[in-house]
């Protein structure tokens, strides 16, 4: 892999950390527009790969058959942070569907976020497996085994069916053969995939133009998909958080990974950027973001501003008083 730097951070003027990472833009045509670093190399999704994950559940009548509203399907897509919001919806769906808690193999945990899991020891709850980031990502898993009358079991296996319907459309969105796609375990415990960084940019792709998706169904989960999570974006992380500012913004689908993996897709100027910043650090995807969609002239001030506003270029410290910059490298 060829090691890029793609931001550094100076403090008083002398530099504190070095960031390197891959990134590629591709057009409606499938060519590389914009590249930084070695994107041939197979990079695995994370959660940048629940809105592929998601798309088995959304060709079933999942939603209709138990009631579920936008919100709560969006859970599907998500990882969730713990508020109460979401607390709120996971227990629905979980309720909705039937499926018992213990039966998602992902850990029990506090919320992700510090005031809701502040709250939840000062409380002294316990841990549980409904506020795992990952949870209604299973939820949805499991509901899909309830509709197609599969086993609950295994469900996280690569041998279950509903795994090798994932990989069958991860193989398709991302033009990569199944037997080159590489395959571990992801941190909840279901199996996650790599492919190429330019793979990973085109199976965004085809979330902003869905023509280019040969099968209905598919094309037709994509779609649902897309608008769910632009209809609700602070389910999909939580408030305050880059999938949030992006997702607000009806041009964009976006999502984003552990270890530093960020994808997202244009819808009007059918346009898709992954990168992958090697250090693993998610710190630095705003005001990289930012930086990639101005250097594309990217009409809507608005987001790059919240971007911005997650993250200045500027480095603050504890009182507000600048002692720092970042310097993003394209």
């Amino acid at each position: 892999m060829e090691y890029s730097v793609i931001a550094e951070e100076f403090r008083n003027h002398q530099l504190e950390n070095v960031h390197q990472g891959v990134i590629c833009i591709v057009n409606e045509n499938k060519e590389v527009i914009y590249q930084k670093g070695d994107i041939s190399q197979p990079i695995f999704y994370r959660s940048a790969m629940k809105p592929i994950q998601a798309i088995p559940v959304f060709t079933t009548d999942i939603i209709d058959r138990y009631n579920l509203t936008d919100e709560e399907a969006a859970l599907f897509m998500a990882s969730q942070r713990g508020e109460k919001y979401h607390e709120e919806a996971l227990i629905r769906v979980k309720e909705k569907l039937g499926v018992a808690e213990d039966h998602l193999v992902c850990a029990s945990s506090y919320p992700l976020n510090d005031a809701p899991k502040m709250e939840y020891i000062l409380a002294k709850k316990p841990k549980r497996r409904l506020l795992h980031n990952c949870a209604g990502k299973h939820l949805g898993f499991l509901g899909y085994t309830k509709v197609k009358g599969l086993s609950e079991e295994g469900y996280e296996r690569l041998d279950h069916p509903l795994q090798q319907e994932i990989l069958h459309y991860l193989s398709e969105l991302s033009e990569v053969p199944i037997d080159e796609i590489k395959s571990g375990t992801d941190g909840c415990g279901v199996p996650v995939h790599a492919v190429p960084l330019k793979n990973m940019a085109l199976s965004y792709l085809k979330f902003v133009t869905p023509e280019l998706i040969r099968d209905q169904a598919a094309r037709e989960a994509v779609i649902h998909i897309g608008d769910i999570m632009n209809a609700h974006p602070d389910i999909i992380a939580s408030h305050d958080f880059i999938c949030s500012v992006l997702l607000k913004d009806k041009n964009i689908i976006a999502k984003g990974g552990a270890q530093g993996v960020y994808c997202l897709a244009l819808r009007k100027e059918k346009i898709s950027i992954a990168l992958k910043v090697l250090s693993g650090t998610e710190l630095i995807w705003p005001l990289l973001v930012a930086e990639i969609l101005k250097k594309l002239n990217y009409e809507n001030e608005e987001t790059i501003q919240g971007l911005l506003q997650l993250k200045p270029q500027t480095i603050k410290n504890d009182d507000g008083i600048v002692v720092g910059e970042t310097k993003i490298y394209l």
